[in-house]
C-alpha cells in the first residue's frame, strides 16, 4: 500500500478499477452505507472519493437515486477519441525502437485478451484490449499520461459496456492490435501509426453508432 495516498485515493483507485474490470456497470448504484462497511471508512471519506469519481466523469448525482455509475453519451465518446488520437498516435509517432520489456506488457495484455475471448468473457476482452493500448500511451514514458489515460479508459469501459452485443463488438479488434504490435516490433512506425488511426476512427465510429438509438431519451 502506497503510504502517500490517504484512505480517500484508496477507495477511488479501487472503485475505478472496478469500473475498468467492468465489475461495476453504467447505471449501478453506489450506495453510500454500503461502501462504508465495505471499505471500513467514514462517510466523509466515502463522499470524498465519490466527488472525485464524479470529477473523473465516473458517476453522476442523480437526485432521489444517489450517487450512480455514469452513462458516457455521444459527446463523451467524440471527446474520448479525440484524447485517444492525441495521444495513441504521439506515442507511436515519437516511440524509440520497441524494448524487450515493453513489447512484453503489450503480449500480455494480447494474450489475456485471446484467453477472454475463447471463454467467451467478453466483458474482460475489453479490459484486457485496453490494457494493450494503456501499454501504447506508455510508450510516451510520461506517468501523468499514463495516470490521465486510466481515466479515459474506465470511461471507454462504461462506453463498451452499453453494446448491445458487446460480443459481436469486441470480436474483431484482437487481431488489428496484434497487427499493430508487430509492426512496432519491426519497427516500422508509420505503418503502426496509420493501422492505430484506422483502428481508432472505426471504433469511434462504432460506438457512436450503438449510441445513436439512446441519444433520442
Amino acid at each position: 500500500m502506497n503510504s502517500g495516498l490517504s484512505l480517500a485515493d484508496h477507495i477511488t483507485l479501487e472503485l475505478r478499477a472496478d469500473i475498468i474490470g467492468g465489475r461495476l456497470l453504467p447505471g449501478m448504484a453506489l450506495v453510500e452505507n454500503d461502501l462504508v462497511s465495505a471499505y471500513n471508512a467514514s462517510r466523509n471519506t466515502i463522499r470524498e472519493a465519490l466527488h472525485r469519481l464524479g470529477q473523473e466523469g465516473l458517476t453522476r448525482y442523480v437526485r432521489n437515486k444517489g450517487v450512480m455509475v455514469r452513462r458516457p453519451g455521444l459527446e463523451d465518446v467524440r471527446d474520448l477519441f479525440k484524447v485517444r488520437r492525441t495521444l495513441e498516435l504521439q506515442a507511436i509517432h515519437t516511440s524509440q525502437p520497441l524494448r524487450d520489456y515493453q513489447s512484453d506488457r503489450m503480449l500480455e495484455a494480447l494474450d489475456a485478451t485471446e484467453l477472454a475471448r475463447e471463454r467467451e468473457d467478453w466483458r474482460a476482452v475489453g479490459t484486457h484490449s485496453l490494457a494493450f493500448h494503456q501499454h501504447i500511451v506508455g510508450l510516451l514514458r510520461s506517468p501523468l499520461f499514463d495516470e490521465f489515460f486510466t481515466n479515459v479508459v474506465a470511461q471507454l469501459r462504461l462506453v463498451f459496456c452499453t453494446a448491445p452485443d458487446e460480443s459481436s463488438f469486441q470480436a474483431p479488434w484482437l487481431a488489428r492490435d496484434r497487427h499493430i504490435h508487430e509492426l512496432l516490433v519491426e519497427g516500422d512506425k508509420p505503418a503502426a501509426e496509420d493501422a492505430m488511426s484506422c483502428y481508432l476512427d472505426d471504433s469511434e465510429y462504432l460506438l457512436l453508432q450503438m449510441l445513436v438509438p439512446d441519444s433520442h431519451h
